[in-house]
């Protein structure tokens, strides 16, 4: 291989497979990207839900982190479960220290079930720390709102909150995801001054697990690549509906998202 590109995941753990570090790292494999990761949080969690969950001590991320910087520097880096304001800080930290260029922002705070996975404490911690360094930031709906303290019901409100997040709160990008929303399932990207959107089909499942982690990690891989912006989130989508629309049928709750899908459909493996 003449080119590898490295992504880097810091979140928390699924045993299931499918959030988390866990689907990261699937996500890096299938888009032919070589796949790193740093444990924040070790989450008892399946489809049914999240049973616990507990930080790995502040001395052992920081050790993870500089172990990877230390010997395969990432192109890319994503972050996704974060608990509490200490890590939050620790994470800012070694940013900045390795002069991260890239780096994508999913500010997990609530799972499928409705399980809190961030203190309240490490909101604002969030915001001032971490959303000014991102390049571009993939908040669903609930996220939104906790982050620009608003409502949002429609589409406009997606399109102002997207345009606030970069240019009140400081990220280079943000893209709204419209899961929530009625109708078809519409993404909100404000990037240097303009407003895109990506549609695709509503398919009525409930095999969601993971879908934020993925659509994430699809943006950070191909990031990575040296693509752009718009288009690694038009990679993203594209890869997220395959993986929602060809179910795998699994688990005995919200089953997890088919990470093999894009490919099959689109390259043939």
């Amino acid at each position: 291989m003449s080119n590898i590109y490295k992504a880097l995941s810091i979140a928390g753990t699924d045993p299931t497979g499918g959030a988390g570090i866990h689907a990261d790292l699937k996500t890096f494999q299938e888009q032919r990207v070589y796949g790193m990761a740093v444990i924040t949080s070790v989450v008892a969690q399946n489809t049914l839900g999240v049973k616990s969950f507990e930080e790995v001590s502040i001395e052992n991320i920081s050790e993870q982190i500089d172990c990877v910087f230390e010997g395969i520097i990432p192109d890319a880096v994503k972050t996704g479960m974060l608990a509490s304001q200490s890590i939050i800080e620790l994470i800012a930290n070694k940013l900045k220290k390795n002069e991260v260029k890239l780096y994508v922002m999913d500010p997990v705070m609530v799972a499928k079930s409705g399980h809190h996975l961030l203190h309240e404490e490490a909101i604002s911690s969030l915001k001032a720390l971490l959303i000014p360094l991102a390049t571009i930031i993939t908040p669903n709906i609930p996220e939104a709102e906790v982050i620009i303290g608003k409502n949002i019901h429609t589409i406009n409100d997606m399109r102002n909150a997207a345009k606030e997040i970069v240019e009140v709160y400081g990220a280079k990008a943000a893209v709204i995801k419209g899961g929530h929303m009625q109708g078809e399932a519409r993404d909100i990207l404000y990037y240097n001054g303009e407003i895109k959107e990506f549609s695709s089909a509503r398919y009525n499942t409930v095999n969601t697990h993971g879908t934020g982690c993925t659509f994430s990690a699809v943006i950070t891989a191909e990031l990575a690549k040296n693509n752009s912006i718009e288009d690694s989130v038009k990679t993203g989508k594209e890869f997220i509906s395959q993986a929602i629309q060809k179910t795998l049928n699994l688990g005995k709750g919200q089953g997890p998202t088919n990470h093999f899908a894009y490919n099959e459909k689109n390259k043939g493996y």
